[in-house]
């Protein structure tokens, strides 16, 4: 089978969307065409069509996870579906690797889907009748590999989401993050170079659904996937992504790093997102901290690691703390005073 034709893509970036539309209608590339550039959501309406994805460029970068949100009826799932070809496009390009998926044949697209694609949707769509392993092995058992080579890495796969010794048991017999947790494993098991999530944990109680945020933070660290990621939820945004662009009637009105969104707000809709999120929460300890200065603190804290996460680290009464790069080098140094600030809105 052969590859759809390659294009120009810079190294690093995984998937990209040059100017795509999804126009639901009649005659909506005609149409579309024919508007060009006053191709707004009030003259689609007046030709009677329904804008869902407006004109959207985007690059997810190898390894990250980016986060796609957004209002109900903003567009983000229409795009996740585009993105993997679910849904075609009505004009615009989307890059896999450097090659065009729009002009893949249906078969490619199935192969790719197949085998390097992982998805995982709010509802999780467990087949009733298999267990545990059969539900995980099922997407190797379509690819046609043999029992033993899919029920070994099936077992791999349930055993890295934390449901070792529940491979014989049936989707009824599970909770609802048990549940997550098997159509997470099934995704992962084509071992995937682009993880698709679409609000996997929205149909959680609270509770769980912080539990599986924690989940797929360690599945992350451990996998290193290039993960899109879909939900409304903003706490749940700022806590998982590298990027984040937010949608609105089909449009990205901001993309950038949590810091960038909720210490930069671009609109008065993104700014009314980020209103109530406490900036300790989403500003990391590399914005924070100071250059080094005097001798090496005896507490040190990742750069990745939030302001608020280290906030705890003062309360014994230590002014200073060290932030260490990757390498585990001193990189600056975090103040007691400029945490503070931080956390009462300086």
């Amino acid at each position: 089978m052969t590859d759809p034709t390659p294009l120009q893509q810079p190294a690093g970036e995984k998937l990209v969307c040059r100017n795509v539309w999804k126009l639901f209608g009649p005659r909506a590339r005609e149409t579309l065409n024919r508007l060009g550039a006053v191709a707004t959501p009030d003259r689609l309406n007046e030709a009677g069509l329904v804008p869902a994805v407006r004109d959207v460029s985007l690059a997810v970068r190898e390894g990250e996870i980016f986060v796609i949100m957004g209002l109900s009826g903003s567009g983000k799932s229409t795009l996740v579906r585009l993105m993997s070809r679910l849904v075609e496009p009505t004009a615009g390009e989307i890059l896999f690797n450097g090659r065009d998926l729009l002009s893949a044949s249906e078969a490619e697209m199935i192969d790719i889907r197949r085998h390097k694609m992982g998805m995982v949707f709010q509802h999780f769509a467990l087949l009733p009748h298999l267990t545990v392993l059969d539900n995980v092995a099922f997407p190797l058992d379509v690819q046609g590999l043999g029992r033993a080579v899919r029920e070994d890495r099936a077992r791999k796969m349930i055993a890295l989401v934390g449901l070792a010794g529940r491979e014989g048991a049936f989707p009824r017999q599970l909770s609802g993050g048990q549940q997550q947790r098997v159509g997470i494993a099934r995704s992962l098991a084509v071992e995937p170079e682009l993880w698709f999530l679409d609000e996997p944990f929205s149909a959680l109680d609270p509770l769980i659904r912080r539990e599986m945020q924690d989940e797929f933070i360690r599945l992350q660290s451990v996998l290193k996937k290039t993960i899109v990621f879909i939900t409304h939820d903003f706490d749940e945004a700022i806590r998982l992504a590298d990027r984040i662009a937010i949608m609105k009637d089909g449009a990205i009105v901001q993309e950038g790093t949590p810091e960038d969104i909720v210490l930069s707000p671009a609109t008065d809709y993104v700014r009314e997102f980020t209103r109530a999120v406490p900036r300790a929460k989403v500003v990391k300890v590399a914005t924070a901290m100071r250059a080094p200065e005097g001798a090496a603190p005896a507490t040190v804290v990742g750069a990745r690691s939030t302001v608020a996460e280290a906030a705890p680290l003062f309360m014994d009464g230590t002014e200073v703390i060290g932030v260490t790069g990757p390498d585990g080098e001193t990189i600056g140094h975090l103040h007691r005073a400029d945490v503070v600030a931080l956390m009462l809105g300086g």
